[in-house]
């Protein structure tokens, strides 16, 4: 928004209320002018308000010559508001068209001019003490003003208000390129320039008129402002109007966007006030947590998360907008207005944000002046991206394509693609069905020379790992918020292992029941012999899934013998092989670092050396039998490690040795691929090798990565403690979110459980590979009889969480395009420091299924990690 010019740019005095009236709304919108052949910002305001002399709306010339400033009259209902914004708004696009000038409703414009600034004493002496912010200043904003008759209660309202701004900064974000046309990363980059000014942000909390004005007074007095009308605040008593003044929104091309923000902010002040009426506290937060939620509006808009205040946690923007909604929902019936705000709630997610649509219009069109004329078009009320939402846009691989009521990570619900997929799907869409089959079967051919192959469960020889071409993409932020999540689950359940096997504080401190952990199958003796301070969970590996809101949710913990990771390098290599111009698309993650990572952790993991020479490394599996020994194989390769079996292993006086022709080597580190096995099998020399491995680790002698015992932390009946863990051992707030559990060892929650199996999935809590799982709302009468009798019989083995419907995602079937459901291992490697690996596995459920386990027939596709 502009630097205000004068009182008179401002709504029209709101009528007091009556009795049981609706509060009073009015808006103030300010508007760039385009030059029409050029496509550039001109600075002719001037011309353009002489042709406007004599309306009967308001409109004024603001700082910069290359805007002009509407003013509404004064609305009581959302529909009134409307009409009075489109009659205004149309009077002003004729007038600017005589003159071959557009309208742009929009934060910045990619197209600028040199400074114009409008001659006025004031905005003389700005521009002398304010320097750069007022050259930079060619940005456009809207206000939102609600009729508040008393200023102390407008002066209370202030910070009561605050927490709820964010979500309105998100929908009006419509500012995503700096004014040389370049891409700001920023959904708002208006909000960014407009924070520069030293009154702007969160005012602070008040009791009183007076206080807010004796406030105002002391920052004259420094000298810094001139007067009041540089006072803003993102909420402020209007300096002379009865109204409080909502300012922290882009300027919005779309009239629509206007009134549901309107419709909003006047139910949240009503909220408000009434609860400051009823004596209620304010649940206003601390101006650094609430500068960052406005910071992540600024940033996300409606495409990515925002801050939930009540947690605070991150959520995806629908979550929390639909939130809103309907903790206001009230309000908005006492406005008679509820099912406006709601329709015009979802018709905005589904479009997505006006910076959004301007960045996908430049990805297609590939001309800035594109952009421009697309917000000169949507303001002046013709929507062509929409328009062609239902045609150009549509791709013919997607026709028919139906995810349901879930969240489909490619695909918007209206067939458009997100746009993070754009580019990828119209690569695709311009492939005919047989040239994809012809490439989907060249895929199939270079997998089975790669040998990319996986056992699942009941089978007894393994065969080609199925893999789909359609590659998933994640933005690089949202990998950095999974980043963050996951190791810090990495750090708290290394923390917990150490603790359960050395002083079990966190059971003497009842953080989690010490019978849960003494009864765990996966509690073992073992887990006692590395040394107090050792490192015991080197890799690991989290599942996670996006439910039917888009909301990233961990699943599952595995820290025993986590694998993958070479599907997910696997998975590049083919991809770039078959589709050269997919991965050529956009700057990646190079998943190849894997193994690098993957050896500098274990040689950190390594006991000292007095000589100091370099650890020897070797990885332990079972052999070409083992499932997953294609992974072995390939990851041994890649580190240039050895790949062993048992019978290549000796222990002599708790010094591990590997053993080939008459040939022997220390050895420091075993990456240790099998975990039940071991203690069965033998060592080079006939005998048992399990427990003389532990013993040389009791000694110190060499490392076991990943620690025997280590199952106790992936065990499910823990899994709902991890949030608890990350609070008691590191003293954060978890940053990623997991599903509801229910604990059968309970009697209560074994009750719950019983009576709504055909609601919850069911898991073994020693369980891993989907074994076990029975899916309630999709399991058979049987299915559901014999979990109960399990249940029953050994009810502490169980639990139960809440259904998730798994996010989908688009994959090749014939021809076309099908959603499958889908999931995410991300692994983190934890040596001297926890390193979240560039190489995560998108793991793809077979059709008509949820379980996307490669043990249960699950398939898995490349996954993009943006830069």
């Amino acid at each position: 928004m502009t630097a205000p010019s004068s009182p008179p740019s401002s709504p029209q005095e709101p009528r007091k209320p009556r009795a049981h009236s609706r509060l009073t709304l009015g808006v103030e919108e300010e508007f760039h002018l385009v030059d029409l052949r050029t496509r550039r910002l001109t600075p002719r305001a001037g011309q353009v308000l002489s042709a406007l002399e004599g309306s009967s709306y308001t409109y004024a010339a603001e700082l910069q010559q290359t805007t002009v400033e509407t003013n509404s009259n004064v609305a009581e209902t959302l529909d009134e508001l409307r009409r009075n914004l489109v009659a205004q708004r149309s009077e002003l696009v004729r007038a600017a068209e005589t003159l071959g000038i557009g309208i742009a409703g929009a934060g910045t414009m990619p197209l600028s001019v040199p400074l114009r600034m409008t001659e006025t004493a004031r905005f003389r002496r700005m521009l002398a003490d304010y320097q750069v912010l007022v050259r930079e200043q060619l940005i456009c904003g809207m206000q939102v003003h609600v009729g508040i008759t008393e200023r102390d209660l407008a002066a209370v309202l202030i910070g009561r208000v605050s927490p709820w701004l964010p979500p309105l900064l998100a929908l009006s974000a419509s500012s995503p390129f700096s004014h040389d046309g370049q891409d700001t990363g920023y959904a708002s980059s208006r909000s960014l320039i407009w924070s520069r000014w030293p009154t702007t942000g969160s005012a602070g909390t008040f009791t009183s008129a007076a206080a807010y004005d004796a406030h105002v007074q002391n920052l004259i007095a420094s000298g810094v402002i001139s007067d009041s009308g540089m006072i803003y605040f993102d909420v402020r008593p209007s300096a002379h109007l009865p109204t409080i003044e909502m300012r922290v929104c882009d300027a919005c091309p779309s009239v629509d966007t206007v009134v549901l923000i309107a419709g909003l902010f006047r139910a949240v002040v009503m909220r408000e006030l009434t609860l400051h009426q009823q004596g209620k506290p304010s649940q206003a937060v601390t101006p650094a947590l609430q500068r960052a939620a406005m910071w992540r509006a600024s940033r996300s808009g409606l495409e990515g998360e925002l801050v939930d205040l009540t947690g605070p946690r991150s959520v995806p923007a629908g979550v929390l907008l639909r939130a809103m909604v309907e903790e206001l929902r009230p309000e908005l019936d006492a406005d008679r207005c509820w099912s406006i705000v709601r329709d015009l709630g979802e018709a905005a997610l589904a479009q997505g944000s006006a910076a959004a649509r301007q960045r996908e219009t430049l990805r297609r069109q590939q001309r800035i002046t594109d952009v421009v004329d697309l917000i000169v078009g949507e303001t002046r009320a013709k929507t062509p991206f929409h328009e062609a939402a239902e045609t150009a846009l549509r791709q013919p691989h997607l026709e028919g394509y139906d995810p349901g009521d879930g969240f489909d990570e490619a695909v918007l619900p209206d067939g458009r693609p997100r746009a993070s997929h754009a580019a990828v799907i119209d690569v695709l869409g311009a492939m005919t069905p047989s040239r994809l089959r012809e490439r989907n079967a060249l895929l199939e051919q270079q997998k089975v020379a790669a040998g990319v192959v996986f056992r699942p469960t009941d089978q007894t020889t393994a065969s080609t790992f199925p893999i789909d071409f359609v590659p998933r993409v994640l933005t690089g932020e949202e990998w950095s918020r999974l980043q963050g999540g996951t190791a810090q689950r990495a750090r708290a359940l290394d923390a917990f292992v150490a603790d359960v096997y050395g002083e079990r504080a966190v059971l003497r401190e009842g953080i989690v029941p010490a019978a849960l952990v003494n009864g765990c199958p996966s509690f073992r003796a073992a887990g006692q012999a590395p040394p107090a301070r050792a490192r015991r969970i080197q890799v690991s590996g989290f599942d996670i899934v996006r439910d039917g809101d888009g909301r990233w949710l961990v699943l599952e913990d595995n820290v025993r013998v986590p694998s993958g990771v070479a599907y997910a390098i696997q998975n590049r290599r083919l991809e770039a092989k078959v589709f050269p111009e997919l991965t050529a698309l956009a700057p990646l993650l190079d998943p190849e670092a894997a193994p690098r990572l993957l050896r500098r952790t274990l040689e950190e993991s390594a006991p000292p050396r007095m000589d100091g020479s370099v650890p020897h490394v070797v990885l332990l599996g079972a052999g070409p039998g083992d499932s997953a020994y294609f992974e072995h194989r390939m990851l041994a390769d890649a580190m240039e490690l050895p790949a062993l079996v048992c019978g290549d292993l000796l222990v002599e006086d708790d010094i591990v040795w590997q053993v080939a022709k008459e040939r022997r080597q220390r050895v420091d580190v075993i990456y240790l691929r099998m975990d039940d096995q071991l203690a069965s099998l033998a060592g080079a020399d006939g005998q048992p090798l399990g427990p003389r491995l532990v013993e040389a680790v009791r000694a110190g002698t060499v490392t076991l990565a990943n620690a025997l015992g280590n199952g106790v932390a992936d065990d499910k009946a823990i899994y709902d403690y991890v949030p608890k863990l990350i609070e008691y051992y590191l003293g954060e707030h978890p940053l990623l979110e997991q599903v509801k559990t229910y604990h059968c060892g309970d009697p209560a929650q074994k009750a719950e459980v019983l009576g709504r199996l055909d609601q919850l999935v069911v898991k073994p809590v020693d369980g891993y590979g989907g074994l076990g799982v029975v899916i309630g709302p999709r399991a058979t009468d049987r299915e559901l009889s014999e979990a109960r009798a399990l249940i029953d019989e050994q009810p502490a083995r169980w639990i139960a969480q809440e259904m998730v419907s798994l996010s989908t995602h688009p994959t090749f079937d014939n021809g076309r395009f099908r959603p499958r459901h889908i999931d995410l291992r991300v692994f983190v490697y934890y040596g001297a420091a926890p390193v979240v690996v560039p190489a995560a596995l998108t793991r793809v459920a077979p059709p008509g299924s949820m379980v996307v386990n490669s043990s249960r027939g699950g398939g898995a596709k490349d996954t993009w990690l943006l830069q």
